[in-house]
């Protein structure tokens, strides 16, 4: 069986293209997905395989409760592996009690640069500094809007 284009040639195997992504536990702490990231990057290249790229998305909020978070970390590994190494990575995180789930998928390309998510967290944290920014905290609500006068109730008070 020959490998495509897309697919590289390594040590007699067919290596393909993967996006592995896993949600880990929302108690955890930034060090300790990182180690999880580590881990799983280990499991690969004992196994001749390569992570091309990592990237921890940030703790993020789900769409329905998973084994009670309402949160997770979000990280993607980019890998460069035969099937049977992305196997034992599988094998290996479903075993893992502090993944509260993952999913693999071949890709024929990795895409060059940041994903969508980061482009889309720089997007969203430039926007709130520009909202944020040059206008106070709450906002320059009616600037123009001139002094109201005096409240009635009190003037009535006052006669």
């Amino acid at each position: 069986m020959g490998c495509t284009s897309a697919i590289g040639q390594h040590e007699g195997t067919c290596m393909a293209l993967y996006e592995h992504v896993f949600l880990a536990r929302q108690d955890l702490a930034q060090a300790q997905v990182d180690t999880l990231a580590e881990t799983a990057t280990k499991i690969v290249e004992e196994r001749g395989g390569k992570v091309v790229k990592t990237e921890t998305w940030g703790l993020r909020s789900l769409a329905y409760r998973i084994a009670k978070n309402r949160k997770a970390h979000y990280v993607m590994l980019e890998i460069d592996a035969p099937g049977d190494t992305v196997a034992e990575l599988e094998r290996q995180t479903s075993i893992n009690e502090d993944v509260i789930r993952y999913m693999t998928v071949r890709v024929d390309g990795h895409e060059e640069g940041p994903t969508v998510m980061m482009r889309k967290q720089e997007r969203d944290r430039e926007r709130r500094s520009d909202r944020e920014g040059g206008r106070g905290e709450r906002g320059d609500r009616g600037g123009d809007r001139g002094d109201r006068g005096p409240r009635r109730d009190r003037e009535e008070e006052a006669a």
